[in-house]
């Protein structure tokens, strides 16, 4: 298949599980029927056709851990209900292309999943920029669409098929106001963010907002774009402010060199952050400078929790041991919501599956439990994380309920 995506296939054997081992920017078929089971019932029903559904996601590129994170948990779900038999028999196989995180490869990215590949439905992307740019196309299509962790209140306004796992960014000012607030104790804010992403921007006003209601001050306001290399000016201006706390909504490929120019200046406050920090590049590229700074997330690894000490465990397993983080959960619960959806709505039809999703109720999943509601979002609690520790990463600090 040529044209602007590079393209190839995964495929899951249903006998064996084993997923065939490929490079991003890819279209994964998985819960390929076994050549005997074929052998023995020759096309016998239409109805035993696979479900085909689509992920576009940041394969490649500067923001490529989310998209391949989401990838990976929502390959797992599929890898599991294929295995327990499918939907009614009917095994999921999953097409997925690469965005490398431009607007115009994910607008692409899902006509071409709707048109050419007839998807039943979209999950994706990360990147609330992403999901705003493709969206439409599902709207128009009539294709139910999953983002599994696109925050900006915006995403799901484009239309009654699009839908969410994650919390809003609304909460999600909210619950680092919050934080900042009880447990840091801080009574003085700066903020750093990066006026180019949607995500970035609103997460900055409604933290302003929740934390000044709250009884504090922002006391500077400084902005970049992504991409950016030097900081200084900004963080000399937060520098002078005397900040008890730098709140930073910017996504980790930005985050880590900021981090460094913090302390490097001589700010020593903590800093705190949204999910977009959630990679284990952080603090591959920040080291001890994030060392003591908090984000907002979905979930945690180390979390006392059943359900996510089991999704760790599967995960290791079908991924070499690595920890998932939490863009691998909401993919993981993103496509469990949406299968869960399909039994329920027991059909495929846009509209039906549309109203099925709708009317998630209490699904238990693994970044908590999740009901939609009537403006297609996720009600959930959200957690705080600490960077710490050796390795340096993630660890449980505190939930913030709704």
């Amino acid at each position: 298949m040529a044209g602007r995506f590079a393209t190839l296939v995964r495929r899951l054997s249903v006998g064996l599980g084993v997923a065939s081992a490929v490079v991003a920017g890819s279209v994964v078929a998985i819960g390929a029927v076994n050549a005997a089971n074929e052998a023995a019932q020759p096309a016998k029903a239409e109805s035993k056709d696979p479900i085909v559904i689509g992920h576009y996601g940041s394969l490649t590129g500067a923001e490529a851990t989310f998209g391949q994170s989401t990838s990976e948990g929502i390959r797992l779900a599929i890898r599991e209900l294929n295995a327990a038999g499918g939907i009614d028999g009917r095994m999921v196989e999953l097409k997925e292309y690469d965005t490398k995180g431009d607007p115009k490869e994910a607008n692409l990215a899902v006509t071409r999943l709707v048109k050419s590949d007839k998807v039943v439905a979209v999950l994706g992307e990360v990147a609330s920029g992403l999901s705003l740019a493709a969206a439409p196309v599902c709207q128009k299509a009539g294709v139910p669409m999953i983002s599994p962790s696109s925050t900006n209140v915006r995403v799901t306004k484009v239309g009654d098929m699009i839908f969410r796992v994650c919390f809003i960014d609304p909460f999600q000012g909210f619950a680092c106001a919050k934080f900042a607030s009880e447990n840091l104790k801080a009574t003085k804010a700066a903020m750093l963010y990066d006026q180019k992403a949607p995500y970035s921007v609103d997460l900055a006003k409604e933290f302003k907002k929740a934390f000044e209601k709250m009884g504090g001050k922002v006391v500077a306001e400084q902005t970049y774009s992504g991409g950016d290399g030097d900081f200084t000016a900004q963080l000399t201006n937060i520098a002078a402010s005397k900040p008890d706390v730098l709140f930073v909504p910017g996504y980790y490929t930005d985050v880590g060199n900021i981090a460094l120019q913090v302390r490097k200046l001589g700010i020593t406050c903590p800093m705190l952050g949204g999910d977009g920090w959630d990679s284990e590049q952080l603090g591959k590229t920040a080291g001890k400078a994030i060392e003591g700074s908090f984000y907002s997330n979905h979930y945690a690894p180390d979390q006392p929790d059943e359900q996510v000490k089991q999704f760790i465990s599967k995960y290791q397993g079908a991924y070499g041991g690595k920890t998932p983080d939490g863009l691998a959960a909401l993919g993981y619960d993103a496509a469990n919501i949406l299968f869960d959806a399909m039994k329920r709505a027991k059909s495929t039809d846009g509209k039906k599956l549309r109203d099925a999703i709708a009317a998630t109720k209490d699904f238990k999943a693994v970044t908590g439990m999740i009901t939609i509601d009537q403006n297609r979002d996720a009600k959930k609690s959200a957690v705080i994380v600490e960077m710490k520790g050796d390795p340096l990463g993630p660890k449980f600090k505190a939930r913030i309920e709704p």
